[in-house]
């Protein structure tokens, strides 16, 4: 059967091969979402990691699983073709959920170097697969990314709700145990989408010859596999080790730069000053996840000592986010449909530094919450959700529409690569939340976010001063070190969004007419 008589087959006026992926996903989203829920809270509650320690592992594992993408989605393009890297991944994934049940160091490192390379191979080539479904041009398209990105949302927002409730009520290797469990239903869902041939000659072995090719008396394939596995060690090593991790950093960036330049020489002029927007809007999405991804570490343990938290558990907060997605993602992408129509549809890059601004706002809400703490330095959860949809309004300015633009932005013959180069802002940013995060730990003395122009702002936002809160000591300072952090890097954020909206009129001529 071909593609095309295959994709004729409709479910909802949409290829029948969609849901499969939609099921697919929004179950590995549950198992990623469900376990990274727990991470934090279980190293510093079960594995007594300290704070420092446990944003580090966090950070460092968190870089890595958007790191690994790069390597996987040219292993799919070149070798393995979507479908056995699909399955590869989520092979991966779930043996490092089920082994994070076994509690000592070894397995606890190595499990979570199975889910870093099981996302390489997973994450970049199933999202690729939706859009092979359809023809080129075809106006379903957009529309079937929406009902994909749902999946990602429901996935993300369930998961933490119960995998955080098993977790509470029995343990936490049962949280671990429910992610793994969502995992292999993921792939089962995306087994029997193969079985009843929905994908038609979509996701193959791209070269057959080329994969069965004999190095050592191992196919590619098998040879992808061994390596992978060999991999294992090294992943483990360098989170175990993340302050070492600003080496990989070093050598990706140099990398990278290396390859736009090569990209920059042989593309003609007009492309040449897209890419220097396609580098401007990576930078931007950067320091939007360093600050937006305090989301599962600080963030998860601000709730957790120093929200009085209503109807639901500090984990289970990390479900906001992606609930607040689902319920304004079709809204917004009618919105900016209607204000196209009247031509006030802003240009990306005022919609950017609004997304900025917004996230700026967000986290300053969490840190004015402080004005209302009880006897228990405790702050009232309203702030926390409220503060959680402004910057989920701000992530839906800044993030599908960077993704957007990169599609219309970068020169045709190098999309994937580009497409890698903005998805590698994630890499970025974990690595940077992992160093913000970090300042939130009570060290004892003083530090900038307690002096100076950032001591004013905070005593001016949250109406404490670090003297204060030492004096109390305790919860107190804890919650000084959580909200003088969000408040700082909250004005950063919106000082840097303002920065963007006065520069958008150049950096829209740079686009060349893109909007």
């Amino acid at each position: 059967m071909t593609t095309s008589e295959t994709t004729s087959k409709k479910f909802l006026g949409h290829p029948q091969g969609l849901f499969y992926l939609f099921f697919a996903e929004l179950w590995e989203r549950f198992s990623f979402y469900g376990m990274r829920a727990l991470l934090v809270l279980y190293m510093t509650k079960q594995l007594m990691f300290t704070d420092d320690m446990s944003f580090g592992v966090y950070a460092a594992y968190m870089s890595l699983v958007y790191f690994t993408p790069l390597i996987g989605g040219v292993l799919a393009d070149n070798y393995l073709g979507y479908r056995k890297s699909i399955i590869m991944g989520g092979v991966f994934m779930a043996l490092g959920h089920f082994f994070l049940t076994i509690e000592t160091p070894f397995f606890f490192f190595g499990s979570l170097a199975l889910i870093i390379i099981g996302n390489g191979f997973f994450k970049p080539n199933i999202s690729t697969f939706v859009g092979k479904l359809y023809e080129e041009n075809d106006i379903r398209r957009d529309s079937g990314f929406t009902i994909f990105y749902m999946g990602i949302n429901i996935g993300a927002a369930v998961a933490p709700l119960l995998c955080a409730w098993l977790a509470e009520l029995y343990g936490w290797h049962y949280g671990f145990v429910l992610a793994g469990i969502g995992m292999i239903a993921g792939l089962l869902f995306f087994q029997s989408g193969i079985s009843n041939d929905v994908f038609g000659n979509e996701g193959l072995v791209p070269d057959e010859n080329l994969y069965q090719q004999k190095i050592v008396g191992l196919n590619k394939g098998q040879l992808i596999t061994i390596l992978s596995v060999l991999s294992i060690p090294i992943f483990a090593l360098i989170v175990k080790f993340n302050q070492y991790e600003h080496y990989l950093v070093w050598v990706t960036t140099f990398a990278v730069l290396g390859a736009l330049i090569y990209i920059y020489r042989s593309v003609d002029a007009v492309a040449q000053k897209r890419l220097f927007v396609v580098a401007y809007f990576t930078i931007l999405m950067t320091l939007f996840w360093a600050i937006f991804e305090q989301a599962g570490s600080s963030l998860t343990l601000f709730a957790d000592r120093n929200v009085n938290l209503i109807g639901m558990n500090a984990a289970q907060t990390n479900s906001i986010n992606a609930g607040f997605i689902i319920l304004l993602a079709i809204p917004f992408s009618w919105m900016w449909s209607f204000l196209s129509k009247r031509n006030l549809n802003p240009n990306s890059a005022i919609k950017s530094g609004i997304g900025l601004i917004l996230l700026g706002l967000g986290f300053v809400i969490f840190g004015w919450s402080a004005q209302y703490l009880d006897a228990a330095a405790r702050t009232p959860m309203l702030f926390l959700v409220v503060g959680y949809f402004v910057l989920t309004v701000g992530e839906l300015f800044i993030s599908p529409i960077g993704l957007s633009k990169m599609t219309e932005l970068s020169p045709p013959k190098y999309l994937a690569f580009l497409m890698g180069v903005f998805f590698t802002s994630s890499f970025y940013g974990h690595f940077f939340a992992g160093k913000i995060a970090r300042m939130t730990s009570v060290g004892g003395g003083s530090n900038v976010f307690s002096e100076g122009i950032f001591g004013q702002l905070t005593a001016w936002v949250t109406g404490l001063s670090f003297e204060r809160c030492t004096e109390a000591g305790g919860a107190m300072l804890q919650l000084y070190s959580y909200v003088s952090v969000f408040v700082a890097f909250g004005f950063i954020a919106i000082q840097i969004g303002l920065l963007c909206v006065l520069v958008s009129p150049v950096v829209r001529r740079l686009m060349g007419g893109v909007e």
